[in-house]
């Protein structure tokens, strides 16, 4: 059996499409692609796609050794879009969205009800750039100066820091780390706390 046949045969084992299975490693789902085509013989990542797949890298390599890997515990979190996230503050559950869900692989202990956001634009550099993965807890009161998704009046959300204003837990402000963007008040508009994010994963692409 092929490397291309060993790692397609475990990631149907494990139910993980190759975007799952790509996230989770850190590469591109072109990359597994590669793999699985038999186009990549010699994958760069052998350690992250092997922790990906809970196998030996050996095993995944060359069939040697024992495939699994100790048994790690972990748990599916969806990546939800702006205007699904935005959906969420109508008290409905993630299984309600409509549309195909993609997947990242987390901790077992974090809650079930966390939500993945991917950042779009430019709105939160230097700190979170596009295509980075943050992790939302929906149970989760925002302390000042933590990084929240917040329905912005519409139906989209949007992800920005906390900083609140008074007393009150309706008077705060959801600021930019871009100067370049404007400040969103809770006094000018109808802004909602949705979650507060527990989980930065960065994603850069390569040169």
């Amino acid at each position: 059996m092929s490397l291309a046949a060993r790692f397609k045969a475990r990631r149907l084992e494990l139910g993980m499409t190759q975007t799952e299975v790509a996230n989770s490693a850190g590469v591109s789902q072109q990359s597994i692609e590669s793999i699985e085509s038999g186009r990549t013989r010699k994958p760069r990542n052998l350690l992250d796609l092997a922790k990906a797949l809970k196998c030996s890298p050996d095993w995944l390599l060359n069939g040697k050794n024992i495939m699994p890997l100790a048994e790690i515990s972990t748990r599916r979190i969806p990546v939800l879009s702006y205007v699904q996230a935005g959906c969420l503050t109508e008290a409905r559950d993630v299984t309600d969205l409509t549309g195909e869900l993609e997947y990242v692989l987390a901790d077992a202990d974090v809650p079930e009800t966390c939500f993945a956001l991917r950042i779009d634009g430019d709105s939160m550099q230097p700190e979170f750039k596009e295509g980075d993965i943050v992790i939302i807890d929906p149970d989760l009161c925002p302390a000042p100066g933590e990084f929240v998704v917040a329905k912005n009046g519409g139906h989209e959300a949007t992800f920005k820091k906390y900083r609140p204003l008074g007393i009150g837990v309706d008077d705060f402000e959801l600021v930019p780390l871009n100067p370049d963007y404007p400040v969103l008040r809770s006094a000018d508009m109808k802004l909602q706390i949705i979650g507060v994010m527990i989980e930065h994963r960065i994603y850069r692409r390569k040169r």
